[in-house]
């Protein structure tokens, strides 16, 4: 059973995220304001984890010196404050459903990453590593498709559903539609890179602040601070920053408490287990979720376009994916977890 908790804990997060894109896009669609929307999500998430890392976390938690605080700072901006402004900004051009698909490039952005900083090994003249580049190009031509290829409206089931959906006026106004989509692409682009090396730096991090409830709450205090002045720089409308009883306070309390909350905390137990890529490697379940719940909930339009680029990231990621598990077959363990990069470490700071 312990075998299968991993597994289970990743299928949860991605149902969180799911949940996440699709009360964005509704609460986007209603005004709300994206800045302010982070920095509540990130206050939120850092009033609901920051009582549970001083209880739990009081007696045995790993000396935070200067550095390692300035290190978690950094990871936090990357990771979470321009990774979240840049993704909201892209919803708000695009939909749903292509902010989901966009999501399944995070596997390959990690992996390039992940070997680029050698916690991933590719042997190009294997058939593992073989399989793993098949993957990233297969990547290369799904984002191509969902940037450059809308194709035909394919007609939603229903006519009723559960969040209205409308487009935003105010935007439409501004740019054209094929703009706002090129545009909301390359915000996507910005965000996806910006989580792939979010996810390496945050393992290398936990190996020498394992502390990961005391790590989450420093990393949503970090955010919050750092998304508070685009905030109250952009944003002076004292309306902006109300919330009522409507789809605003629930996607705040949403962000806050199940997405910055939890899943930061079960992502970096996942990541101390398995590594940066096993996590990303889940992304497509991401996608499925979203798109049943942008037809069912938000009754989007969906375009031909993000079917055939979603189908070309999802055979993409399980193409490297496949190459993993060759790997694991033979016994070898090419991505490095936590510990193993921790016993990397304390290894190399002996041979000096």
């Amino acid at each position: 059973m312990d075998s299968k908790k991993p597994y289970l804990a990743v299928i949860f997060i991605q149902m969180i995220y799911s949940g996440m894109i699709l009360l964005s896009k509704a609460a986007f669609n209603e005004g709300m304001n994206s800045c302010i929307f982070i920095f509540y999500r990130q206050l939120a998430g850092t009033v609901f984890v920051l009582p549970f890392a001083m209880i739990f976390e009081r007696k045995n938690a790993t000396p935070l010196s200067f550095v390692t605080f300035c290190k978690i700072f950094m990871v936090a901006f990357l990771g979470i404050t321009l990774s979240l402004n840049a993704f909201s900004l892209a919803l708000i051009y695009t939909n749903a459903t292509l902010g989901a698909a966009a999501v399944n490039c995070l596997p390959v952005t990690t992996f390039f990453y992940a070997v680029l900083l050698r916690m991933e090994k590719v042997r190009i003249r294997t058939t593992q590593g073989l399989f793993k580049i098949a993957g990233l190009l297969l990547c290369i031509i799904g984002v191509a498709i969902l940037t450059f290829y809308k194709g035909p409206k394919l007609k939603p089931l229903f006519h009723h559903y559960l969040l209205e959906y409308h487009e935003p006026i105010h935007h439409q106004s501004q740019v054209s539609s094929n703009k706002r989509w090129i545009i909301g692409c390359l915000l996507f682009f910005v965000s996806i890179n910006s989580w792939g090396l979010w996810l390496v730096f945050q393992t290398r991090v936990l190996s020498s602040y394992p502390s990961k409830l005391s790590f989450t709450a420093l990393q949503c205090l970090s955010s919050a601070i750092q998304s508070f002045i685009p905030a109250i720089a952009l944003e002076r409308d004292p309306n902006q920053w109300k919330l009522g009883w409507d789809i605003r306070l629930i996607l705040v309390l949403y962000c806050g408490i199940m997405v910055t909350g939890v899943t930061l905390y079960l992502q970096t137990w996942v990541l101390e287990k398995k590594g940066p890529v096993f996590q990303a490697m889940s992304q497509p379940l991401n996608l499925i979720f979203t798109i049943f719940g942008s037809i069912f909930l938000l009754g989007e339009v969906i375009n031909l376009g993000s079917v055939l680029g979603g189908i070309f990231l999802v055979v993409s990621l399980y193409t490297v994916l496949w190459g993993e598990n060759m790997n694991k077959t033979k016994g070898k363990q090419e991505c490095l977890p936590v510990q193993a990069e921790k016993e990397r470490v304390e290894l190399n700071e002996q041979v000096k």
